[in-house]
């Protein structure tokens, strides 16, 4: 795949939209035109044509083109086709004249169709083609009638793969654009919905949609996400991830700046919160931005249940992330530079289990945490009936084996189970990614420094989250800087009626707020994700400049 320019960036400025020029305009000559669009799609044997006759003394030639296996074969024998065998060279004398054009008369008076449009462009007329639509080519005019058929096989709205909960909506995204979009729109019944198309890829030309409410999200923010939307140059894109790291503002991090989900309810509560959500066509992900840390460890079930429930889980999820990327790395440190602080007892146990292993306790970590990502991988890749079974298996045996043969101790292999575990509590799994990288960064200080290591490395680790932007927004928001309005849903999840009275009256608020004045991520009246000046934001990378990690 071609992506042009290392900065993601075309470097003239000049938008994807503007470029590249058409190909030119259709020929008035029927018989050219088809045999133009044969050659172009290579004589593709999906290529149907449907030859007309309009009129009994049969004097204009219609045809209808259509790739099928894209469309709706009903659709289109029944409100074209049919539609174009119904007219009558009466009809063509009489009312054509008023309509000024025969192509006019067909399309305003004869297609039992709602979406359909006149198209004079032949790259147009040809992308409609191969997007599932059908076109409508008559003799004599330089013009297409493009009308929408899209169908063909989809997959339906299933419950969840990955974002499973307890209690809460069962459906989710699928394959398709306009299905995922109306999963949002039946929730949010709203005429402040925007809903913007742009195509991008110069050969996949996927088109995405980005969807925000008027007057909860920040204009800056629609505009910068436009902006990064239309300066992607890439040939194809096949998934939501693509997009993601062409427009995340650093690329060197282990730390999702953009989150995923796919869900419909995830993607309506971030809309009412002030967030752009992006829906890309063929994958069931969409992208939701900004995102901050806190946001990954929220659940769609958090409001689904009572709010002292909420806190018990959110306290568990965060107290997992902490297992996941100090656990092993606390077991190295106490057993390699730090025995005193292990009690008397438990510290003759452990040197009793370590008296026949020949390794040290790091050697152990990175064994037993290397071959437990490669048991999880496996099961990932594995047929769905036995990958399960094979994992949990395999890790049994595995760990049984290496313990008798004196290889590793049996508390790192509980340690290391227990970090495994953990990673499957946090509800984002590109965050679960992301501790699971870090943990092997904390391995490596603790087995060199000890605790020093560690404190060294939570240090480093701060330091960079806290320089991460996403869209503007500080990483660490609402923590970094600290609003506490925002608190609401971070560390703990407060009763739902003390985020209305909040909502309502911070509101009304902003109406009243002088025109011009800057509501910045620490402000206390600001609720929603509010993107800062591009001259104020002297911290954030330019997009088109190399990230330098």
């Amino acid at each position: 795949m071609n992506i042009k320019g290392l900065n993601r960036r075309n470097k003239s400025g000049k938008s994807q939209q503007d470029s590249p020029p058409s190909l030119g305009r259709l020929s008035i000559i029927l018989t050219q035109t088809l045999e133009q669009i044969i050659n172009e799609l290579g004589d593709s044997p999906d290529l149907k044509i449907r030859h007309l006759k309009v009129g009994e003394d049969s004097s204009v030639s219609v045809a209808a083109l259509y790739l099928s296996g894209l469309v709706q074969k009903e659709v289109v024998d029944e409100f074209i086709v049919g539609s174009l065998v119904g007219v009558t060279s009466e009809m063509i004398n009489e009312k054509v004249p008023a309509s000024g054009s025969l192509i006019e008369f067909i399309l305003n008076r004869t297609l039992e169709i709602g979406d359909a449009v006149i198209q004079e462009d032949w790259k147009e007329v040809l992308l409609a083609i191969l997007s599932g639509e059908t076109v409508i080519l008559i003799d004599g005019y330089a013009s297409a009638i493009v009308c929408g058929t899209q169908g063909g096989e989809t997959r339906s709205v299933t419950e969840p793969s990955s974002q499973l909960v307890v209690r809460g909506p069962k459906d989710s995204f699928v394959e398709s654009l306009a299905t995922n979009i109306s999963l949002i729109r039946r929730r949010l019944k709203t005429p402040n919905l925007r809903l913007e198309y742009m195509k991008i890829g110069e050969v996949s030309h996927t088109y995405v949609g980005m969807l925000f409410i008027k007057g909860i999200v920040d204009e800056k923010l629609v505009n910068e996400v436009r902006e990064r939307l239309n300066e992607i140059q890439i040939d194809a894109i096949l998934e939501s991830g693509y997009i993601e790291e062409l427009i995340q503002d650093k690329t060197f991090t282990p730390f999702p700046t953009i989150n995923n989900s796919e869900r419909p309810d995830v993607a309506a509560s971030n809309l009412l919160e002030g967030r752009v959500v992006l829906v890309i066509d063929g994958t069931p992900f969409i992208l939701i931005l900004p995102a901050v840390f806190t946001q990954f460890f929220q659940s769609s079930s958090d409001y689904a249940e009572r709010f002292d429930i909420s806190i018990l889980m959110l306290f568990i999820r965060y107290i997992s992330f902490i297992i996941l990327i100090l656990g092993p790395s606390i077991y190295i440190a106490l057993t390699t530079f730090h025995y005193e602080m292990i009690p008397t007892t438990l510290l003759i146990n452990l040197l009793s289990q370590r008296e026949n292993v020949p390794f040290p306790a790091f050697v152990e970590a990175i064994v037993m945490e290397g071959a437990f990502e490669i048991i999880r991988e496996a099961g990932v890749r594995m047929p769905r009936a036995v990958g399960q079974t094979v994992s949990v298996v395999g890790a049994l045996i595995l760990g049984q084996a290496v313990v008798e043969a004196g290889i590793i101790t049996p508390v790192m292999v509980i340690v290391v189970a227990l970090t495994g575990i953990a990673s499957f509590a946090i509800p984002s799994y590109n965050m679960a990614i992301a501790g699971r990288l870090i943990r092997f960064a904390f391995l490596i200080f603790a087995g060199m420094f000890g605790f020093y290591g560690i404190t060294l490395g939570l240090i480093i680790l701060v330091a960079h989250m806290n320089s991460l932007r996403s869209f503007g927004i500080p990483y660490l928001s609402p923590i970094v800087p600290l609003s506490v309005k925002r608190q609401k849903d971070t560390f703990l999840r407060l009763p739902m009626w003390t985020h209305s009275v909040d909502q309502s009256s911070t509101q009304g608020k902003r109406r009243n707020s002088p025109e011009g004045e800057k509501i910045n991520a620490s402000h206390p009246e600001n609720l929603a994700p509010v993107i800062e000046d591009k001259a104020d934001d002297t911290g954030r990378q330019k997009k088109g400049a190399l990230d330098e990690g």
